[in-house]
């Protein structure tokens, strides 16, 4: 196919006329990022983006990352002129109920339109571009470079390059030496309040040079050859890249450089000004035919790129049927089918924490489940999150299984986030409980994703102990539980976790929070995998019970001898295990009432917040103060987690 020749300044126009009558017809949006990084993002898309728009998923794609996510217009135009499933129509209806084209970029598991990730909140994305960037270069070490072979591009604003997670993740990725990692920095000198000048005036490409990056500075935002220059030369290095672009925001309108472009409408008069200006001569929405034609012309060159692949693949899989095979399944996210002979058993009467029983359930899953990959902020051995036969991943050991991300939490989460949407690994992640609110945007945006990333947190309550209150959560549990579409899973002896572990990978649809405890607990003696699998069921019963215990964790034992001391007492009590309220929720009306009956009085037990409980409890028993240093069993005495308490609190709310 002969090229065509067109005019890149009408190309770039494009991008700038789509981005300022999409966010003028809606009222509402951000042109000012799009039209000043449509060179840029021209130079990147036409030229250097390895994709293919007929086949979005193809697995050696390289993926871009729009981290400075109000800028979505940007993206959108990209995807509808290169030939992506976005229309015209859709690109008219943008910021609008039910739309393909939301305010901020939002991943989609089918129809798959090209967004790799969700972006927005600011920081997000380049630090789950890292994940992604990780997880080509572990593929290709396992694979080859044959089969897996791409990089992984970023463009990123001064307010992501302020975000803290953005200096975490970067600095990981400049230890990792993800050399095909590169970002397109957004160097205007403008943020929403006004100049860079009032609040980030550090020289953040010498900060990006002691990360280990590569830094090209000061290429000029609407100097394609230069632009290219620059991109060869962050293709060529070993190093994570960073460019900095020099733009303009709002470029060729009368906002231009002012930070009153960064968003809204300019309205009429300076969208007409703009026009003239840029020599748009071309009705709202209108696109000649020619710049279809130039974008378009990615669409060959992708199916041609992607034909070659497939030929590369096909003769990987005759001469490595196995290895292919495998490949397509983690595609897939099929689990295999030896992981389910290998869950691990325990006898009633072992006693060993939570975490300790995470540990040897991934003991046995590792070694069936090569997928699996697993890290730790800086708490591994606290963390059990490391088993015998992991080897770390490192720049000279890029096959490894483990990664040491430092105490670096927010930048693990969305790492492990941009591992599970590149595809090919399960990423799983650990650290402290009380933690998780240092990654807390990270696990919002598993959530909103709707993908499988595995968080391991455990020091799960006042049971840390000596710690004290700054390391013991209180609210922890209550606040992920209401975020929507995270499971929270909280077991109460080593065979629910076996029972967590197995709900978290076998879920596609989320991400899945596993609360393990620090301290020993018994084996139970009632204690089902089959029944925490469905969220919560009856531990232990008594004929005709007068009401019910629930708990979740380490207070289903302290349940269980409350109801040994109230049966004493000639009082039959059934006490229920409550893992997984999301789970137990989505399981028939009928089963849920044949375990907590809505006609039995309930009394709940949770070492936190009680907010919430008011669903299945009459009365709760838990924690509106926060926690102290002491030795566990001492902090629980003085807290009030005791049978005794129990007992008292169920007879008084039966009148006993």
């Amino acid at each position: 196919m002969t090229e065509t020749k067109v005019n890149p300044t009408l190309s770039i126009n494009a991008i700038r006329m789509l981005a300022l009558d999409a966010v003028e017809q809606a009222k509402s949006g951000h042109a000012g990022m799009p039209m000043g990084m449509a060179p840029a993002a021209y130079v990147l898309w036409t030229e250097f983006l390895k994709h293919n728009p007929k086949d979005p998923r193809w697995p050696d794609r390289d993926r871009f990352v729009l981290s400075a996510g109000h800028g979505s217009m940007l993206l959108y135009s990209l995807l509808h002129l290169s030939g992506y499933p976005l229309e015209l129509e859709d690109l008219k209806r943008f910021r609008q109920w039910g739309s393909k084209t939301p305010g901020h970029p939002e991943y989609e598991h089918d129809p798959f339109i090209g967004v790799e990730t969700t972006t927005g909140p600011l920081g997000q994305g380049i630090s789950t571009a890292v994940g992604m960037a990780m997880a080509e270069r572990k593929l290709a070490a396992e694979f080859g470079a044959e089969i897996v072979d791409h990089h992984t591009y970023v463009i990123a604003s001064d307010g992501d390059l302020m975000e803290g997670v953005s200096s975490e993740a970067s600095s990981l990725a400049g230890h990792l030496r993800l050399g095909k990692l590169i970002v397109l920095y957004d160097d205007n000198d403008v943020s929403i309040d006004g100049s860079t000048e009032l609040a980030f005036t550090e020289d953040r490409m010498l900060r990006y040079e002691a990360y280990g990056w590569q830094v090209i500075r000061g290429v000029n935002g609407e100097d394609l050859e230069a632009i290219r220059a620059a991109l060869k030369a962050a293709q060529t290095d070993p190093r994570p890249s960073i460019i900095s672009v020099r733009s303009i925001i709002g470029y060729g309108s009368p906002l231009a450089g002012n930070h009153k472009a960064h968003s809204d409408a300019m309205g009429a008069e300076k969208v007409a000004a703009t026009r003239q200006t840029l020599g748009w001569n071309y009705a709202p929405f209108e696109i000649p035919q020619e710049v279809y034609d130039d974008y378009r012309q990615v669409i060959p060159k992708g199916q041609a790129a992607q034909a070659e692949w497939q030929a590369r693949f096909e003769a990987f899989a005759k001469a490595n049927p196995e290895a292919a095979a495998e490949f397509g399944r983690r595609q897939e996210r099929r689990l295999p089918e030896s992981l389910s002979k290998v869950w691990p058993g325990f006898n009633p009467g072992e006693k060993m924490a939570t975490r300790a029983a995470s540990g040897k359930v991934l003991e046995k899953i590792v070694p069936a489940l090569p997928e699996l990959i697993g890290g730790s902020a800086d708490l591994t051995p606290s963390n059990n999150t490391r088993t015998s036969e992991m080897s770390d991943f490192t720049p000279a050991n890029p096959s490894g299984r483990y990664v040491r991300y430092g105490v670096r939490e927010h930048a693990m989460g969305a790492a492990l986030n941009g591992m599970t949407l590149h595809g090919g690994l399960r990423p799983y992640g650990g650290t402290f409980f009380t933690f998780s609110d240092y990654m807390r945007p990270a696990l919002r945006m598993a959530a909103i994703m709707g993908i499988p990333t595995v968080f391991v947190f455990t020091h799960d309550s006042i049971g840390v102990g000596e710690d004290g209150p700054t390391h013991q959560p209180i609210e922890h549990l209550m606040s992920l539980r209401a975020m929507p579409v995270l499971w929270t899973v909280r077991p109460a002896d080593a065979t629910e976790t076996v029972a967590a572990w197995q709900l978290a990978l076998e879920r596609t649809d989320g991400p899945t929070a596993l609360i393990l405890t620090r301290q020993a607990l018994p084996v139970l003696e009632g204690s089902s995998r089959e029944g925490a699998l469905k969220g919560g069921y009856v531990v232990a019963d008594a004929q005709n019970p007068q009401a019910a215990i629930v708990a979740t964790g380490s207070e289903v034992s302290l349940a269980l001898e409350a109801q040994r001391l109230l049966s004493e007492q000639g009082l039959r009590v059934r006490v229920v295990s409550l893992p997984c309220w999301e789970v137990f929720e989505a399981q028939p009306a009928e089963y849920r009432e044949s375990v907590l009956p809505k006609s039995l009085p309930t009394l709940s037990v949770e070492a936190g917040s009680p907010l919430g409980w008011e669903r299945y409890a009459d009365r709760s028993i838990g924690l509106t103060r926060f926690g102290a240093s002491a030795p566990y069993p001492t902090v629980y005495q003085n807290l009030g987690f005791t049978a005794q308490r129990v007992v008292d609190e169920l007879k008084a709310l039966i009148g006993a």
